[in-house]
């Protein structure tokens, strides 16, 4: 399935001046989106995955959080200039090496961090390390969850973290300890804990998601009041940067810009009964200009895609691309510490790519 989509005027001479790419996550649809710019127009390239849901990024790796799993990849440029079924097209090529078996823990947004690479547990309610000994292995928990079940506590869901690697904030949906307790004052129930101190250092907060530590701030997304937010983790006040139409997830920065989903909810989501199923919303991403707090470009795509849940900028990227793993099967690889190459196989491929120029 192609996704058709438009585009503002000016978001291909922007992803162009910026020198990025984006990754999309939408695990409604079950792909992974590469957005590309040449200044003058918007190619898109999607991948078959099982709900994808956050990515991370650390130089050359990426890791993709699945429905059982969580994939790691590498990017070699040397593979992506000798990409058998497109040569000397992209400029980075994500192949898949690694496959952690997580079952199914929910997973939300993942990060790269000092303790490895760290998954928001949110069946569990706690932050996990992921690593090859077991599904997952606990680092921490909020202070008022009292014991790890399989029952969503919290709806814990985002984390944020520094320039050093270390865990810093992390959102929840509600203080609660119950099975999905969080769902009673969903629209004003969120919070914003201190991971380093275990405490709260802010509420009130609307189905927050996606917290980010960018320039030294901490900005995330209100998806109930859809918002785009700045807190102040000293006194714990929420500034409201820019609102737009849509329940809001993923955010991604660069330069003075604020890339961020937006999703369409069907009445039969779990957050269905939210107002924002009545307004008249296209998924897609919106780019927020943080001097101004005004919206300066979007993507938005037609019916067959409703939801997103992670925005990532690919910095220095042109042209990317990412193999899902039936594809790695076809198209085998070889990577190493001293270089990577294309192993030969005498099969025809049976998977092709899915992307297009969008108007």
């Amino acid at each position: 399935m192609s996704f058709s989509a438009s585009f503002s005027s000016g978001l291909p001479r922007l992803l162009d001046e910026l020198d990025i790419s984006l990754i999309l996550t939408t695990y409604q649809a079950g792909k992974v989106i590469l957005i590309s710019s040449d200044g003058e127009s918007i190619t898109q390239l999607l991948r078959d995955f099982d709900r994808p849901m956050g990515v991370a990024l650390q130089g050359e790796m990426l890791a993709l959080a699945l429905r059982l799993n969580v994939a790691f990849f590498r990017n070699d440029q040397g593979l992506a200039e000798r990409y058998p079924k497109r040569p000397n097209t992209y400029d980075a090529l994500y192949f898949p090496i690694a496959l952690n078996k997580t079952d199914f823990i929910d997973t939300h947004d993942l990060a790269f961090t000092r303790h490895g690479l760290v998954a928001v547990n949110t069946a569990y309610s706690c932050l996990v390390k992921i690593d090859a000994g077991f599904s997952f292995q606990p680092i921490w928990r909020p202070p008022f969850i009292s014991e790890l079940e399989a029952s969503d506590r919290c709806h814990l869901n985002g984390m944020a973290v520094d320039d050093a690697g270390e865990i810093r904030y992390v959102t929840a949906f509600g203080a609660t300890d119950t099975r999905e307790g969080w769902r009673s004052n969903k629209l004003q129930g969120g919070v914003v804990i201190d991971v380093e101190r275990n405490h709260i250092v802010a509420e009130g907060i609307g189905m927050p998601h996606s917290p980010r530590l960018y320039r030294g701030r901490l900005y995330l997304l209100s998806s109930a009041r859809e918002s785009l937010l700045e807190v102040d983790v000293s006194t714990g006040s929420v500034h409201t940067l820019a609102t737009m139409d849509g329940f809001i997830r993923g955010l991604s920065f660069k330069d003075d810009h604020a890339f961020i989903g937006v999703s369409k909810l069907r009445k039969s989501h779990t957050f269905g009964d939210l107002s924002i199923v009545n307004k008249r919303i296209e998924a897609g991403v919106v780019v927020i200009d943080l001097k101004k707090g005004e919206q300066v470009a979007d993507i938005v795509y037609g019916d067959d895609l409703q939801e997103i849940y992670d925005v990532h900028v690919l910095d220095g990227k042109r042209r990317p691309n990412i193999l899902n793993l039936p594809m790695s099967e076809q198209y085998r690889a070889m990577l190493t510490p001293h270089g990577a190459q294309w192993v030969a196989t005498d099969n025809e491929p049976a998977t092709t790519d899915q992307q297009g120029v969008l108007s």
